[in-house]
């Protein structure tokens, strides 16, 4: 994987922002003109600060920028000229899928932009028929042959189109092409009702709903000047930390499936539907989706459910436990895993891969400490970190984040207290606000501009979009037959990266 260079010339965030306020959500916001909006992108590149998100909002590019060191947030925007703007992606190439799906998207056209095919766009738009053939990187060589693969896939699983390049069984290069399960939602979000946008903003990527619809909360709440009741912040993350807890248990099954260890899945499987199950007598809902809305949640916990949650913990931790034990037991296991599928610590850093992808290549950032949020803010927890950057250690994290994960659900029930769970809607009715939320794989960044009441714009920004051209790199120099279980590792979203 090429990255654009260093340029020893960007701005820095933290300098930017002297002097200026930040808003209710924590983000400074502020114009910027052609050469700020370039100098920020090389700062990106210069390793100043990290890219948040990027996306197109009326005549306006918006740039999320993060500098962690610092604590800094921002949303810059650019004025287009004529539908144009200096591309980000020319100066910082993680930011390419992104633009490219904008282009697509609103018609935005960056000027510089690297790589000039379609992205969400397969030719098959109402209006927008066209002949879409996708052409795949050139490939020159003695002895190297590509290998197609998706975008059907056996099983129950999301389309995408993998192209690898190999000399034997060794690949060379991987190509992915997405877009197949785009949805349309900023479009259907735009005009919509705010408790519409809460449903739409639920169904974005459907493991992730907890979530999704608790950044879309927070982004709303913080447009409109609006406080959600203490107990009602205790219980969204009660059911952000069941929707971590259930993920993590199950894509530790999944990886050691691809081993043919089929036993770990096994147990794996049996303990995600005991959360699940738990979930759906507590919250009425087994992925506890639209159970957090904008001003609160819509479910209470009984005395029974706290008890329900609390049995669970115990027998969370006991397959845990017993699964590290398993794991380490197995040498021909851990000979699939260590030293497979490796992303180095400066890619990582590159892309501010957020989740498991990042903390297993050494990148400490987790949002729920980074930019910590209620009830985070108030709750003692670790954020771990590994160094080995391939398989093993994207396993590893996991597990250490069920372990973390047991100790949050254990303090935040012995904090719950009798209270409101939900507050009534401000006067407000515009504004414009952000959050980000520590997702299973990582931070999922919403942004919306409220008016008249209705939702103007909405843009969410999944973790993977960060980390799906990792697994790029991450499987260069492995056999073919390694790629299901790196891909497992993964385990990155197409429904929240096609929008």
């Amino acid at each position: 994987m090429s990255e654009v260079p260093k340029t020893g010339g960007g701005l820095a965030l933290r300098e930017l922002v002297a002097g200026r306020t930040a808003g209710a959500d924590g983000y400074f916001r502020f114009p910027v003109d052609a050469g700020t909006w370039s100098g920020l992108c090389d700062g990106c590149a210069d390793g100043l600060h990290d890219l948040g998100s990027l996306w197109a909002d009326h005549g306006f590019m918006k740039l999320a920028l993060v500098d962690p060191a610092a604590g800094v947030r921002a949303v810059v925007a650019l004025p287009t000229e004529a539908a144009r703007y200096p591309s980000v992606a020319s100066r910082h190439r993680p930011a390419l899928r992104l633009e490219r799906a904008m282009r697509d998207l609103y018609g935005v056209q960056p000027v510089g932009l690297p790589d000039p095919r379609s992205w969400l766009d397969h030719g098959r738009w109402p209006g927008r028929q066209h002949d879409e053939r996708y052409e795949f990187l050139p490939v020159e060589g003695e002895g190297l042959h590509q290998i197609p693969v998706g975008p059907v896939h056996a099983g129950i699983i999301e389309p995408g189109h993998f192209r690898f390049t190999a000399n034997g069984e060794t690949v060379v290069r991987l190509e992915e092409r997405l877009g197949y399960v785009h949805k349309g939602v900023e479009g259907l979000m735009e005009g919509a009702a705010i408790e519409q946008g809460a449903r739409l903003a639920g169904r974005i990527s459907g493991d992730s709903t907890v979530a999704y619809g608790w950044a879309f909360a927070r982004a709303v709440e913080a447009a409109l000047g609006w406080t959600p009741p203490a107990r009602a912040i205790l219980l969204r993350a009660v059911m952000a930390e069941l929707e971590r807890m259930a993920h993590h248990i199950s894509d530790v099954g999944a990886i050691c499936n691809d081993a043919s260890v089929v036993a770990i899945h096994a147990r794996c499987a049996v303990q995600r539907e005991d959360v699940l199950a738990v979930a759906g007598a507590c919250f009425g809902h087994r992925l506890m989706m639209d159970c957090i809305v904008p001003g609160g949640v819509a479910v209470d916990l009984s005395p029974d459910g706290v008890g329900r949650i609390r049995g669970l913990l115990g027998r969370m931790q006991a397959t845990r436990d017993e699964m590290l034990r398993v794991y380490d037991s197995m040498p021909s296991l851990q000979d699939r895993t260590v030293t497979t599928g490796i992303v180095s610590r400066e890619l990582a850093r590159q892309h501010a891969a957020g989740g498991f992808v990042g903390r297993a290549s050494g990148r400490p950032f987790d949002a729920r400490k980074s930019f910590a949020y209620a009830p985070y803010d108030h709750v003692d927890f670790e954020l771990k970190v590994r160094d080995g950057g391939d398989v093993d250690a994207r396993l590893l994290v996991r597990m250490d984040e069920i372990g973390e994960s047991v100790k949050i659900l254990s303090q935040l029930l012995g904090r719950l207290a009798p209270g409101e769970i939900a507050s009534k809607r401000p006067p407000a009715t515009a504004g414009e606000g952000a959050a980000l939320v520590e997702a299973f794989r990582g931070d999922v960044f919403v942004d919306v501009r409220v008016a008249d009441g209705r939702l103007a714009h909405v843009h969410a920004r999944d973790a993977s979009w960060f980390q799906w051209p990792l697994l790029e790199a991450a499987i260069e120099g492995n056999i073919v037959a390694d790629f299901p279980i790196c891909n497992k590792s993964f385990n990155c979203s197409y429904s929240g990266h096609d929008l």
